[in-house]
């Protein structure tokens, strides 16, 4: 149950988000499926409990997102919910190149560790 109430709090701050920049297609244009991201990926990025590596099907969803494009939708209410560092542990971990500094809400991506 706890899950259904995470996806449903995260889908409702990405839309409140996108309705913050006043457009809708804002988050059209970043491709991909904000609700699959939501629906996929929401159990690996929530602040909450350690980082884990992500599943297939979140893997599939980050790929076809245009992650700088959806980081450019990250409002606080958004970074009050999920953890940007793990947004960017997951998409990594996920094979995308996420360059350093870009800006996920007020997040700062530093470089990647050699671990």
């Amino acid at each position: 149950m706890g899950s259904i109430n995470t996806r449903l709090v995260l889908a409702m701050a990405v839309i409140v988000g996108t309705l913050i920049f006043d457009n809708l297609q804002v988050a059209a244009q970043c491709g991909g499926s904000i609700p699959q991201l939501i629906a996929q990926c929401s159990q690996f990025v929530k602040i909450e409990g350690p980082k884990v590596p992500p599943s297939p099907g979140c893997c599939t969803a980050v790929k076809g997102a245009d992650i700088p494009c959806v980081c450019g939708l990250v409002t606080r209410e958004v970074e009050k919910i999920i953890s940007m560092e793990k947004v960017v542990f997951v998409a990594r971990k996920c094979g995308l190149t996420i360059k350093p500094g870009l800006k996920c809400g007020s997040y700062t991506v530093p470089p990647k560790r050699l671990t």
